[in-house]
């Protein structure tokens, strides 16, 4: 077991990571979230669930290996930081307190959790495969790279798939890829990536360390990331969760909803309104995303 800072609701943090039902890496059945992680080398289907209230939360994991060596610390730890129960919100719902738009969405929203996914890696080919493509092609072409490149293991007559690591897809061409359905540029861009972080040449840690302007131009650099996959990787992978992704097309039509503006946003547009809720535009983007996840009908609680 574990404690979460109150309030806190699996559900709706969990469906703020998974984005889309078919999301066969993030897996929810309407209670328990599962997920099969690469682990010191080892597949480790991790499943989680609630116990107790909003206002009173614990956690409960379970996790199944075929290794005899403990891995509880490595798992607590990579939990906390994908489901964020470690974050302390209190000072973003007295924001809430005194702003009656946000006030509504905060109170229908209560218990959500900022999410992040457990690696830089992941995060960089989440907003790689995701470029200029709707959401759900997103997911599937990632689904893809999951189960037929990621270490697997059987459940209940099910196949399970962990998202691929860097050495998983370093040693691959980009017409491998290409074959799932990616573009030749993002192939080669993860590749490239891959490999990069197999030689330690991009490490997480030493991002955490640089403010945000310095982590934005080197995440440029890389080969297929610009301002928006940057921002996108520093809010989902580095938790940084005063960033909104401004250039981020669907969130600012998201964001446009709320706010119903008639008028398109542009990048500037976007963080100047933004300010009013500083340090948790990020935070925001969560809100909005489930905002429309529910109003496309696609959120639910299965």
């Amino acid at each position: 077991m574990i404690k979460s800072a109150a309030p806190f609701r699996l559900d709706l943090t969990v469906w703020a990571l998974r984005r889309r039902a078919n999301n066969i890496v993030d897996r929810w059945d309407g209670k328990t979230y599962g997920r099969l992680l690469a682990l010191d080398g080892q597949a480790v289907d991790v499943s989680v669930t609630q116990i107790g209230p909003p206002d009173d939360p614990e956690l409960k994991i379970e996790a199944a290996y075929a290794g005899s060596l403990s891995l509880k610390p490595a798992l607590v730890t990579i939990v906390e930081q994908m489901l964020g129960t470690g974050r302390n919100l209190s000072e973003f719902y007295v924001l809430a307190s005194g702003d009656a738009q946000l006030a509504q969405l905060a109170a229908r929203f209560r218990g959500l959790k900022p999410p992040r996914f457990p690696t830089l890696f992941e995060a960089l080919v989440n907003g790689i495969a995701c470029q200029q493509i709707t959401l759900t092609l997103g997911i599937l072409l990632l689904n893809k790279l999951a189960s037929n490149y990621g270490m697997s293991v059987r459940k209940e007559n099910t196949t399970l798939s962990a998202f691929p690591r860097p050495e998983d897809l370093a040693g691959l061409e980009p017409r491998d890829i290409r074959r799932l359905g990616l573009s030749n540029n993002k192939a080669r861009a993860i590749i490239e990536l891959a490999r990069m972080m197999t030689d330690k040449c991009l490490v997480q840690e030493d991002l955490d360390a640089l403010d945000d302007e310095t982590v934005l131009a080197r995440l440029c650099q890389l080969r297929g990331v610009g301002r928006w996959t940057a921002e996108y990787v520093m809010l989902r992978g580095l938790g940084r969760i005063h960033l909104f992704p401004g250039d981020d097309m669907g969130a600012r039509r998201n964001l446009q909803l709320w706010l119903k503006l008639k008028e398109p946003m542009s990048y500037e547009d976007v963080r100047r309104i933004l300010s009013r809720w500083e340090p948790y535009s990020g935070f925001l983007y969560f809100h909005l995303l489930l905002d429309r996840l529910m109003r496309d009908g696609i959120y639910d609680k299965k």
